[in-house]
């Protein structure tokens, strides 16, 4: 038996086994039995779903324990909550209880808020949904109804345009005329349960004593709009939850920042050195009572002996092995915030601001289809600066995906001289009812074919053509709708259909005097050179990827039957008599393909072949039979398809045109020169792909090309071994070129098709074709899958760390959508599946240079800065807190109140990396467009790596020292209190980060001036207010403190000698060995002068990989 073949949009086991049960026949415990117009009949044994839908997490009774514990999730919330119990214990109590639990309530509190306003807008969502209206019948008349209060079992009405309210199977226009009063239609509808798998269905439907099977034809889905007719009646038979919409509603994989991946190794490290220092203390601390247990029964602290009550007894003393460990989990909670809690919270807020900016850059919106950048992963903005490969589909991402006819090859005769009309007289039209009736689209036509068709069928090479375009307006599924203008006399004629590729044929045809001007489920109406004419349908097999064609039977007006048949070149021209078609035509119509490819154009090729009355009755007999089976009928469909489709007569060849979008080009230059490599993913043939290359100039002239087209795993792995030799060879002598003459890299272009795809991928030969592939510039695979998309993007992402991204607009583009790093979909022609299931959404390609290079670039400086600066000012307050503790006893008393402990995450400092994370620009928008190298920064991850969180962390002890032992050295003979000396400290921390954050803000605006300095004068006046209140902890020390000169003179020391250490360095590193962005900073604020001295070279991007 023929392998399963694999369906989009379907997840999972349950999907497969959705599918395979269409294949068997449907037990009534399998099956859903609705009683068409009866839906309390359908609803008395089982009570089916209402149509209402949620797409909300919580409810009001549920949002609490649910959104808790979905935050819980993340490990640092389990650990501050475990600090904060530990805190409550009278043993380990360091801070207050109510002030410990303060910082994790705060973020608690702020990431609910915000889960509860994005679910609120689910809701919202929701409502407007399920208030819909539709028309349901009711007692013979179609009446108005909320989407929600449709019930399984009633028919329903939807008119053109509309979105239909729930899964139905169509009956008007097929089995049933539905006028608009109907006084009751009875039947049955057996079929399968709900299932996620889309693209299956299986039932049949009785109505009036007559049986029809169903199918997935017959079905159509929630959420679609209803085209190509003016109304069309249903029943429903799905309803809300149990929608197959609905049941494919779990949205794509959940993805994680690389950024945040690499942070977790950074806190697992001050992890470490939390460990340490509570080990250090703690063991410090048992030294300590060791030296002195001799005066610990009457020392203040450690005092063993109780004598408050006049009678001796042991005080709260535990034996030393315990008050080690008591004093280890006591500097774990003192120490906590070395693990930064705020800085989850700062990314999320971060985030959620970057991707307001992206949403509204009006260099993302996309006038054409009025949409403007959609994200919905927020937690993956930083990754746009870092990608390095760009996988890309070719239709409709790259192209717009509206085509235009070119040329044709009829009987081996080219006609691509196509001249457009001139003016609104000109092209085709016909007269019906004293209106002129012309087609909404002109084509160019070949003016050589237009006279031989107007000379009618008399000759051979006439017949040939007229049976040619006979078959462009046959063999489709276009629906002909009639637009009115605003001459009354003048109607258009537009053709709608599900294909691109079919509208562009059928508009061809009527330029050319082939008018499909009428079609019903059973007959097409065609204006034949002035002539209207009528072919009965008597079948059709749609097009599927197994055959790649599709087929139509008609009987045309005298009496004749002909099967018409078009599909790709690969599966036509296998069923070719080659008996009825000369060698000759044969071989002049591929080369006419051949050149077609060439220039770009995707190529169909027509046939046909007549049928006898036996032949005739044999056919119909079988496709009845398999039509109305419950059993396997796609397969009997296939199979009587496959057998009519053969000995075909050869009629001709057709090009189409499918133009680039606007700026692909420069698109693509411009990501390559940002050292990203852009593989292109396409199902068309090799020479068009080749030709699209080309002239979106992916591929270049000077380009060497390995083309590796083989049909067994051993040519496949002959093919691998000799390029991979080629390739090593071209390597030696770029790398001797390189040293004598300069850069002499010769780049290398890999195109790859699908059936060698097959016999590689998943195989051993995977990692050989890794190695070739990653060391060309350009990679093009050409017809290839889904799942072979999916494939090629798994083989770089998961052999390698560099960042992928997958752009596509067709659900064919999902798979690799969502396997790839970054999923971006388009809004094109194929429908939302990709935007449905990507990360990003937005109208253009050429958007992806503005939103890599220029917000990609932001985000990422930004939010590894901001993870840095986290990790400082934290561990800035957490040294500061432990050199205090040496001179203590290790007793782990603070003299910083337990409030700012608190306030110093939450308030004091943390609106300023926030806003400076959303608003701070290295360089801006021109400057980053100008000059794509810069976007190297990221893949050479200048903003965050190990050697600078290493150089922080040194700095940070140098910044704590001088903050603590200044003080310390200038009030050590002083009477000053420690609440007085802690109050000096905070200042000094606080002031301290901030204005070291102001030393790295490039873009000033008035909001960052605000927070900044608006967050130092916010601590002074906490610390006051704190100070002034009787019942706490140092009352009044502040104003002692401040009173004096000495304050504000270490206040002002600390700021000087802490900073100037990280002021000369960095003084010197950007003049002696300056990174591309600061030279580039320096051309933004002194052009003038560097225009008139020449341009800089920016570092060389390497194409085989990231600059470590």
């Amino acid at each position: 038996m023929a392998p399963m073949p694999v369906r989009y949009g379907s997840r999972g086991f349950a999907s497969e086994v959705a599918y395979s049960s269409s294949l068997r026949d449907i037990s009534d415990e399998d099956a859903r039995i609705v009683h068409v117009s009866d839906p309390d009949r359908t609803n008395d044994r089982f009570e089916f779903a209402g149509n209402a839908i949620r797409t909300s997490k919580y409810s009001v009774l549920t949002f609490l324990p649910r959104n808790l514990f979905e935050q819980f999730h993340r490990v640092a919330y389990i650990y501050f909550l475990v600090i904060a119990v530990l805190n409550q214990l009278p043993q380990l109590a360091v801070f207050g209880r109510g002030a410990s639990i303060l910082p994790l309530a705060f973020v608690l509190l702020v990431t609910a808020v915000k889960d509860a306003y994005e679910d609120w807008r689910r809701h919202r969502s929701d409502k407007i949904e399920n208030n819909r209206v539709g028309l349901v019948l009711v007692e013979g008349e179609f009446q108005a109804k909320r989407w929600k209060e449709i019930r399984v079992g009633e028919i329903v009405k939807i008119s053109a345009n509309d979105t239909l309210p729930c899964d139905m199977v169509c009956e008007a226009g097929d089995a049933v005329e539905m006028p608009e009063k109907e006084e009751g239609i009875r039947g049955l509808i057996k079929c399968e349960r709900p299932n996620r798998n889309i693209y299956g269905f299986q039932g049949y439907m009785e109505i009036e004593g007559k049986r029809m099977s169903l199918g997935p034809s017959n079905v159509v889905l929630r959420g679609c709009e209803l085209k190509n007719t003016a109304w069309a009646v249903g029943v429903a038979v799905y309803t809300g939850r149990d929608t197959k919409v609905m049941l494919n509603s779990s949205g794509a994989p959940s993805k994680r920042s690389r950024l945040e991946t690499k942070m977790n190794r950074e806190i697992i490290l001050l992890s470490l050195v939390l460990i340490g220092l509570c080990t250090v203390v703690s063991t410090c601390a048992g030294v300590w009572l060791r030296r002195h247990r001799d005066e610990l029964n009457y020392s203040p602290f450690y005092r063993k002996k109780d004598f408050s009550e006049g009678k001796e007894e042991d005080y709260k003393y535990y034996g030393l092995a315990l008050e080690i460990f008591f004093t280890f989990l006591m500097s774990v909670i003192v120490f906590q915030i070395m693990i930064p809690i705020s800085l989850y919270i700062s990314m999320e807020l971060v985030r959620l601001g970057q991707a307001y900016f992206m949403i509204r850059d009006d260099n993302l919106y996309d006038e054409a289809s009025h949409s403007r950048f959609q994200c919905t992963a927020l937690n993956i903005n930083e990754d746009l600066g870092q990608v390095k490969y760009v996988f890309s589909d070719k239709t409709g991402t790259l192209t717009e995906n509206k085509m235009e006819f070119q040329c044709a090859s009829i009987q081996g005769v080219n006609y691509s001289d196509g001249k457009p009309p001139q003016g609104e007289q000109d092209g085709y039209s016909i007269k019906v009812d004293g209106q002129v009736w012309r087609p909404k689209m002109k084509v160019k036509t070949d003016s050589e074919l237009q006279q031989l068709l107007r000379s009618g069928t008399a000759t051979e090479k006439g017949r040939h053509a007229h049976n040619f375009f006979l078959a462009l307006a046959t063999c489709n599924t276009i629906v002909p709708l009639v637009l009115e203008t605003e001459d009354p006399s003048l109607r258009l004629i537009d053709y709608q259909g599900e294909s691109p590729d079919e509208q562009a044929l059928v508009y061809a045809a009527a330029s050319y005097g082939f008018m499909l001007i009428e079609r019903t489920s059973g007959h097409i109406v065609v204006d034949v050179q002035g002539e209207r004419q009528r072919f009965n349908v008597l079948g059709m097999h749609e097009f599927d990827s197994d055959r790649k064609r599709m087929s139509v039977i008609v009987r045309c007006p005298d009496k004749t039957v002909k099967v018409f048949v078009k599909g790709a070149d690969t599966s036509m021209l296998n069923v070719i008599d080659i008996s009825q078609n000369s060698s000759i035509i044969v071989h002049d119509t591929e080369t006419h393909l051949h050149n077609y490819s060439s220039i770009g154009l995707r190529t169909l090729v027509i046939g046909m072949r007549d049928l006898g009355a036996a032949e005739f009755e044999q056919w119909q007999s079988a496709y009845e039979k398999a039509s109305t089976a419950l059993i396997g009928r796609a397969n009997l469909l296939r199979g009587i398809a496959v057998n009519i489709e053969s000995n075909l007569y050869l009629l001709g060849a057709s090009g189409i045109e499918d133009k680039l979008q606007k700026g692909v080009p420069e698109a693509i230059e411009s990501l390559r020169q940002a050292g990203i490599k852009v593989w292109v993913l396409t199902g068309d043939k090799q020479e068009t792909a080749i030709s699209i290359g080309y002239s979106c100039k992916l591929l270049e002239s000077e380009m060497t090309q390995i083309i590796i087209n083989s049909n067994s795993k051993e040519s496949c792995r002959k093919r691998l071994d000799e390029e991979l030799s080629m390739t090593k060879k071209l390597m030696s002598m770029s790398v001797s070129a390189e040293g004598s003459t300069g850069p002499g890299r010769i780049p290398l272009a890999l195109i790859i098709d699908g059936t060698s795809l097959v016999y590689i991928l998943e195989t051993e030969l995977e990692e050989q074709l890794f190695e070739l592939a990653t060391r060309c510039s350009v990679v093009l695979c050409c017809r290839v899958a889904p799942l072979q998309k999916a494939g090629i993007v798994a083989l770089i992402k998961n052999r390698t760390e560099d960042m992928t991204l997958a752009i596509g607009d067709g659900a064919n583009d999902v798979s690799m959508i969502q396997m790839a790093d970054v999923g971006i979909g388009i809004s094109g022609q194929e429908g939302r599946q990709a935007v449905m299931a990507s990360d990003f959404a937005m109208g253009q390609f050429r958007f992806l240079v503005p939103l890599l290079l220029v917000h990609g670039h932001w985000n990422y400086q930004r939010m590894g800065y901001m993870i840095l600066y986290n990790f400082y000012r934290n561990a800035v307050f957490v040294f500061v807190l432990f050199w205090y503790v040496l001179y203590t006893a290790f007793t782990l008393t603070t003299a910083i109140t337990e409030w700012s402990s608190v306030l110093y995450s939450v308030v004091y400092s943390s609106v300023p990396t926030i806003v400076v994370g959303i608003l701070d620009k290295d360089l801006n928008r021109r400057t980053l467009l100008k000059d794509p190298q810069l976007y190297g920064a990221g893949h050479r991850q200048e903003s965050y790596n190990f050697k600078l969180f290493f150089l922080t962390m040194m700095d940070t002890v140098w910044q704590s020292m001088v903050v603590f032992f200044v003080p310390f050295l200038a009030y050590r003979h002083s009477d000053v209190s420690s609440s007085g000396m802690g109050d000096l400290w905070t200042l000094a921390v606080v002031c301290l980060v901030n204005i070291h954050l102001a030393m790295d803000v490039i873009r000033w605006t008035w909001i960052t001036h605000a927070a900044i300095w608006g967050s130092i004068i916010a601590t002074f006046i906490c610390v006051i207010v704190i100070d002034a209140v009787p019942s706490l902890p140092g009352y009044w020390a502040i104003f002692h403190i401040a009173k004096e000169g000495l304050f504000w003179f270490c206040l002002l020391g600390i700021l000087v000698a802490a900073l100037i250490p990280r002021f000369v360095v960095k003084i010197f590193y950007q003049y002696l060995t300056p990174c591309d962005i600061q030279i580039k900073r320096e051309d933004e604020k002194f052009g003038n002068v560097r225009e008139s001295i020449g341009e800089v070279e920016l570092s060389r991007i390497s194409d085989s990989g990231p600059l470590r």
